[in-house]
């Protein structure tokens, strides 16, 4: 049984912080925008695996991805972009992360652009799986309530 109330509430907070970042790209906060970026993908992978009932742990975009590949087939393009988009969990938060200077010194606006991108591209991929999974299961209940007419 999926639960759609959980996924929806997760999807909802994962959009939120998508849209976010338009405000970063505005005001000059690249990797502020990047690790929103990964933050908004992360969001909406578990929001699907915990709506399936699956454990959903860790920040590897890409282990998320496999794991959500049991409903829905990623594609290479998008493995690239959980593997893109892990890279922005730790160094745009941490001083410590680069040999000098602070970490919003090291993002550029295109970099910023381009997680935004990946991260869109990785919510609606989840969404399309849901999607799916939605008509599926529907069906499965149609076709279950039109065998127990008959009988």
């Amino acid at each position: 049984m999926f639960d759609w109330s959980e996924y929806e509430r997760r999807m909802e907070q994962a959009r939120h912080t998508l849209s976010s970042i338009k405000a970063d790209l505005e005001f000059g906060s690249y990797g502020w925008a990047c690790f929103k970026a990964q933050q908004a993908a992360e969001l909406a992978l578990k929001a699907f695996l915990r709506g399936a009932g699956r454990p959903a742990f860790g920040h590897d975009l890409r282990e998320l991805a496999i794991a959500l590949s049991e409903y829905c087939r990623p594609s290479d393009d998008l493995m690239e972009d959980a593997l893109f988009l892990s890279k922005f969990y730790i160094p745009p938060r941490y001083p410590y992360a680069f040999p000098s200077g602070a970490p919003y010194q090291f993002y550029t606006r295109r970099e910023a652009e381009n997680a935004f991108r990946s991260a869109s591209r990785i919510l609606e991929w989840v969404e399309e799986c849901a999607r799916r999974l939605r008509e599926i299961i529907e069906r499965e209940e149609e076709g279950e309530s039109q065998s127990a007419g008959r009988g």
